[in-house]
């Protein structure tokens, strides 16, 4: 249902190359870029993820309640992005780990360059 997320940016070069490196870990890279706006997908098929500058001219803020969450395929892959995303300035919102929300959840949280909220999870199979 959703076919991308847009976050604001008050630095475009910086989120770009901030992006660049965090997608990458979970084989996402830029398949739309133009003035002022790039997005970034696995595929153009799927989701994407885009940052711009605000069309209207103002600055870019951050909407409070709202976040983005990266799914992929194993706990490994969320530490990995996850560590990729404080190594690049990211600032820690939740370590990467099991969270007690939903059976098999294991997720880890972070503010990008510009404070947007995301995450990056997975859903774990609990031991038989």
């Amino acid at each position: 249902m959703i076919g991308y997320v847009t976050l604001g940016t008050n630095d475009l070069e910086s989120a770009a190359k901030f992006y660049d490196a965090l997608l990458a870990e979970i084989g996402a890279r830029r398949f739309m870029e133009f003035d002022g706006f790039i997005a970034w997908s696995v595929s153009p098929e799927l989701p994407a993820l885009a940052v711009t500058k605000p069309f209207d001219g103002n600055k870019a803020t951050v909407g409070n309640g709202v976040m983005v969450a990266l799914q992929v395929d194993s706990p490994e892959k969320v530490n990995l992005v996850y560590n990729k995303a404080i190594e690049l300035g990211a600032k820690d919102e939740g370590a990467a780990g099991p969270r007690g929300v939903l059976p098999g959840f294991y997720a880890g949280y972070f503010r990008d360059l510009d404070g947007n909220k995301l995450n990056v999870f997975c859903m774990i199979q609990p031991n038989s």
